[in-house]
């Protein structure tokens, strides 16, 4: 989530807040048994609230995984608003087990995601191109941007369509990953199948197939991805 929207919702909290706060103080010199129930409709509202926002923001990308070919998964990744497209990559870094933070452009030189993983820390630019190539000059000047923040990490350029000669003659050399719109598919298909995360590197011991996530009447466990056919599960620790 990018720090513009997490301020927005910051101070819509806080509205609503002050809002029922000003309500409470105003039906408490009323009669006692209506304060209480007023109270109590009005906290099953907000938690409601609070609930539906983070269901909202756990489902807000699930349909994207819904494709039946590549051209078909392309074309929704091209279709997003960018900052919804850099938020994505932020949501796709997550599941390889990096904690990351979408910047919404609070860094200047256009460094839209930070992903972090065993204390190195990667920074990524994100581009939504539909025909444009990325040039050596869009390159270049991340390089420059970047370059002085990097420790142990490296940067990280994603495009939905590809880079000019130039642009990948130019990374060769350099602490930059270059990830066009064959790259990054594939790196959506290594850890999703038919809309469901896998968990990464982790194998069904009795036929092979990927343990994926799954949710059952006792909560979240790992299923074997072959099911019918094989029914092997795992209990997330």
């Amino acid at each position: 989530m990018t720090k513009k929207k997490r301020k927005f919702i910051v101070d819509l909290v806080k509205l609503i807040t002050g809002v029922l706060a000003f309500l409470l103080i105003l039906f408490s010199f009323t009669d006692k048994t209506k304060f209480w129930i007023l109270f109590g409709i009005i906290i099953l509202i907000f938690i409601g609230a609070v609930l539906f926002f983070f269901w909202l923001k756990k489902k807000r990308f699930k349909d994207i995984y819904n494709w039946h070919s590549d051209k078909a998964l392309l074309n929704k990744l091209r279709q997003m608003h960018p900052s919804e497209f850099e938020e994505y990559i932020a949501d796709l870094y997550q599941k390889f087990g990096y904690r990351t933070e979408a910047t919404g452009g609070s860094y200047d030189g256009g460094i839209d995601v930070i992903v972090t993983k065993n204390k190195s820390k990667h920074y990524v630019q994100c581009k939504k191109y539909i025909k444009s190539k990325v040039g050596v000059s869009e390159v270049r000047e991340f390089y420059g941007v970047m370059a002085g923040k990097l420790v142990d990490g490296k940067g990280i350029f994603i495009t939905t369509n590809i880079f000019t000669t130039e642009a990948e003659r130019f990374a060769e050399d350099k602490p930059i990953e270059l990830i066009d719109g064959d790259k990054l598919l594939h790196l959506i298909k290594s850890v999703v199948k038919d809309g469901k995360v896998i968990k990464e590197n982790n194998k069904c011991p009795k036929c092979g197939g990927d343990l994926i996530e799954k949710s059952g009447k006792y909560g979240k466990f790992l299923g074997c991805s072959n099911y019918p056919k094989c029914k092997y599960t795992e209990s997330i620790k």
